[in-house]
């Protein structure tokens, strides 16, 4: 189990074993790179034993304190401070951390093992359960190693990856994965294990218990709690780069960076380095040439070619251990391989803010909200002023929603939310590209309103979908090449204070993530910070599928596993794809699931039978 997640800690290793306990661990030296910090790790009189993975960024204030109350330390790093912290305040010390966790203890004074992942869960932990085990690891394919795996695909999970609208729709409170009784342990939560197998749980973190505090200067308080996440990020003693784009999250940390580089008593010499995608279809060079020229970065630009992005998609997905969205996951992968490459240990980006401060979408959310609230003069305001900055007509959206607000009071009358779902089961059972074989395992769950509340769609956003998703695809890219990635917008406090602002802080008139563009101006170069689109690292998918991935895809339907598969229709599939080709529909998303489903299947890792015979044997 320890070989399989070598790639999350090359730099050193573990374990321990007493009684009904084994702990192992991989480590990635990123603070205190001597052997002071091996775990697992034991507290000096040896009853508590630690395995962490993550980063405590404040660990230098909580050492501090933990010193004031008597605590001596041996090491440099947070792994003995998380752990003197447990020892100090119990489960309570989670409520003092900021960073990202997943971390086990063996208490042996009270027998029993304690857990937690982090409050959005940047960190992972999996969880296995069988009559005689509980398997828990940072990734599926350690559980998968331990030779007690008896699971195989999760049907529903695959029926409604490939069935939904949205695929983000799969990922849900419920924590299931691809894999069947292989279930991902909530963010924010903690869990006790006793000796006699009782497994407790419970959530210490949600953002429905934020406190709306009034704050007096929203986009002043944004930024100086926004500076202090990149400070403490900052905190390493390895080579720290960022992944820049040309939007306003990834320049906003270049641009502090630079600050406070600039600030520090002892100034860097070396030049940051900043690691770039960039496709001649979608060209951002402007916006990332002005931050070059802002902050002095290095820039290193990744351009791959689109078969060498396709041959990776293969290694991709082994590391990721499930299907992913598109080929983005496949560029954020390349771009962590150049990182490594040039010695850059722990990434700086930008994820998060679109998820608690609202996509560009999110503000026809709002705008329902007002005509709900009654305020229509307000709301057409609104969406007149989007419109004369986006383009488009601002009566027919005005129209469209005021139509969502009569299906809306529809679905509330008797019978009215079951004939909503009847029309989406029947659309699922028309697809023409699946057998009823796969639509048979689709299990019907609670689907997320489109009328819902602004906020209450950005708390889903935040706790369900997709930032998990971002958040696994994050750390598998990074960790694949033992990386640290850090996002200092997924800071505890900074969150807390955007849900704790009223809407018009998150989107205004044209604007989305409005209390960050007001507290970066005079900040970041004000061609990005007044940027409309949003691309992040976009591929284009559509081109790709017509030209150089048409040929592989092509091959994949001819082969005797897909027909053997039982749930394609690969005649259908063959017609739309030849009509993709010739531009007459755009399929590229759905092509993209099918290749990489595929993929996925065939070279998943398997249970570990060597390693079940050897158990069997001793």
């Amino acid at each position: 189990m320890s070989r399989s997640l070598r790639h999350r800690g090359p730099d050193d290793e573990g374990s321990y074993v007493a009684g009904s306990v084994g702990l192992a661990f991989r480590r990635l030296s990123i603070l205190d790179l001597s052997p002071a910090g091996h775990q697992p790790m034991f507290s000096p009189c040896g009853d508590l034993v630690i395995v962490f993975n993550g980063e405590i960024y404040n660990y230098l204030e909580l050492r501090k304190e933990l010193e004031s109350l008597g605590h001596r330390f041996r090491s440099r790093g947070d792994t003995e401070v998380l752990l003197h912290s447990y020892a100090e305040w119990g489960h309570d010390c989670l409520k003092r951390l900021n960073g990202m966790w997943a971390f086990l203890i063996h208490d042996r004074r009270r027998n029993v093992l304690f857990g937690a992942r982090d409050r959005f869960g940047k960190k992972p932990l999996y969880r296995y359960q069988t009559d005689s085990h509980e398997l828990i690891g940072s990734e599926i394919k350690a559980i998968l190693a331990s030779g007690q795996y008896r699971g195989g695909v999760n049907w529903n999970t695959a029926s409604r990856f490939y069935l939904q609208d949205n695929f983000f729709e799969y990922e849900d409170l419920r924590g299931e994965t691809f894999y069947s009784d292989i279930t991902q342990f909530p963010a924010g939560s903690a869990f006790e294990l006793d000796s006699y197998g009782k497994w407790k749980e419970w959530r210490y973190w949600d953002i429905s218990d934020v406190v709306h505090d009034s704050v007096s200067d929203p986009a002043e308080s944004f930024y100086t709690l926004f500076e202090d996440a990149v400070r403490l990020r900052l905190r390493s003693d390895v080579p720290v780069g960022i992944f820049l784009s040309g939007g306003l999250d990834s320049t906003s940390i270049a641009c502090a960076v630079a600050r406070l580089r600039n600030g520090s008593a002892g100034q860097a010499t070396a030049p940051l380095l900043a690691f770039s995608y960039q496709a001649k279809e979608f060209d951002e060079s402007t916006y990332i040439n002005d931050t070059v020229r802002q902050t002095g970065v290095e820039l290193i630009t990744c351009r791959p070619d689109p078969r060498q992005l396709w041959e990776s998609l293969e290694r991709v997905l082994w590391f990721q251990d499930e299907p992913v969205h598109s080929m983005v996951a496949v560029i954020t992968f390349e771009l962590s391989r150049l990182a490594a490459a040039r010695g850059v240990k722990v990434i700086l980006n930008g994820g998060g803010p679109d998820e608690f401060l609202g996509y560009p979408d999110f503000a026809h959310h709002h705008w329902r909200r007002l005509v709900q609230a009654g305020r229509l003069a307000r709301a057409w305001r609104e969406v007149a002023a989007y419109h004369a900055a986006h383009g488009g007509s601002a009566g027919r959206d005005f129209s469209k929603i005021l139509a969502a607000q009569m299906r809306a009071a529809i679905r509330r009358v008797p019978g009215g939310r079951q004939l909503a779902g009847w029309k989406r089961s029947r659309q699922r059972r028309n697809s023409s590209w699946f057998t009823p074989d796969l639509i048979s395992h689709l299990q019907s769950h609670v689907r997320r309103s489109s009328e819902m509340a602004a906020d209450s769609v950005l708390h889903h956003a935040v706790q369900a979908a997709p930032l998990p998703y971002y958040l696994r695809l994050e750390d598998r890219n990074s960790m694949a090449h033992s990386i640290e990635a850090r996002m200092p917008f997924l800071d505890c406090r900074l969150v807390s204070l955007a849900f704790s602002l009223p809407e018009e802080w998150k989107v205004r008139g044209p604007w989305n993530k409005y209390v960050l563009r007001a507290a970066m101006r005079n900040r970041i170069p004000e061609p990005v910070r007044s940027r409309l689109d949003k691309m992040g690292f976009p591929a284009p998918a559509k081109a790709w599928f017509g030209d150089a991935f048409y040929g592989p895809m092509h091959d994949l339907l001819s082969t005797r596993e897909l027909r053997e598969r039982g749930i394609y229709q690969p005649d259908v599939i063959r017609r739309d794809l030849e009509r993709h080709r010739d531009g007459a529909i755009d399929v590229s998303r759905q092509l993209f699931n099918l290749f990489e489903f595929e993929v996925w299947a065939r070279n998943r890792p398997q249970p570990s039978v060597a390693a079940a015979e050897s158990r069997r044997c001793n």
